[in-house]
């Protein structure tokens, strides 16, 4: 841990003694289903560094940043059960059980996922399993991927102007195709957030596309949002698949498509462009 970061540590436990109460560890152990944000660790929420404080055992994902492993109590036990495309380190129904298993050993189990575990985190597959075990648990949610990364690409989700709704949708593939209603996603002055969807972009705008939706509406990939390596690749439908294949887009990364993608020239605010856009 660098010097920073250790007094950033410092500044943020120092404020949890003072505003949150202690709690005691209910009989039969508890789990605490954290979401981690979307990956800078000054937007995680103030209960979930209160329960990775003083959690005995931590079960993280892939995506979540590991400065943030900095934040869990320095004696907890600290178990990787990430999953990254076709490489599971844990299947889910094993992580069920895992969670089980050290709540019934009395301990204060925090389950630790990227972004916010009620989307697209299976975080209620998750509770349903502690649920039917009479495990004891809470729920803390998280910023959500499009929510950071909208906001750290300046592109507002919606806006009056340009988008009165907002749909997430994963492009996770299923057996080799996208399982999407794609009529419905497809809607005028609707902006598209899609997770997981680097490895299906190409389907996923040619969809779109057969779907009504014009080849020149804007679209824009964040990838590893709010952290400082993160990159904004802009296009539209019709051409951002190339642009992020010359470019090397690697997940984690999310697509956003509508017209509000238009506004990140004015409104962005975070990293080189934004610092460039400043100086003119």
């Amino acid at each position: 841990m660098d010097i920073a970061s250790a007094a950033r540590r410092a500044s943020l436990l120092g404020a949890l003694e003072t505003w949150l109460p202690e709690e005691e560890v209910p009989p039969g152990g508890f789990v605490s289903l954290v979401g981690a944000g979307p990956g800078n660790p000054e937007l995680l929420t103030l209960r979930a560094l209160r329960v990775m404080q003083r959690a005995h055992v931590v079960l993280y994902d892939h995506l979540v940043a590991r400065e943030l492993l900095d934040f869990v109590r320095r004696d907890a036990e600290r178990l990787y059960v990430g999953k990254v495309r076709d490489r599971h380190a844990l299947g889910q129904h094993e992580i069920n059980d895992l969670m089980v298993r050290l709540a019934r050993e009395g301990r204060r189990v925090v389950r630790l996922k990227g972004g916010d575990p009620f989307i697209f985190g299976r975080g209620g597959e998750e509770i349903e399993a502690l649920a039917a075990q009479g495990i004891a648990f809470e729920v803390v949610p998280g910023v959500t991927a499009a929510a950071g990364a909208a906001a750290y690409a300046g592109i507002p989700l919606t806006h009056r102007d340009y988008a009165q709704s907002c749909v997430f949708v994963t492009g996770h593939q299923m057996n080799g195709s996208l399982q999407l209603d794609w009529r419905s996603i497809a809607r005028p002055q609707q902006t598209i957030a899609v997770y997981m969807g680097v490895g299906g972009l190409e389907t996923i705008c040619r969809r779109l596309i057969e779907q009504g939706l014009a080849p020149d509406l804007p679209a824009a990939l964040v990838e590893k949002a709010t952290l400082p390596e993160q990159r904004v690749i802009e296009g539209t439908l019709a051409t951002l698949p190339s642009a992020a294949a010359g470019a090397a887009v690697k997940p984690p990364a999310l697509l956003i498509v509508g017209e509000v993608v238009r506004l990140r020239g004015q409104l962005a605010w975070f990293g080189a462009q934004a610092c460039a856009l400043q100086e003119q």
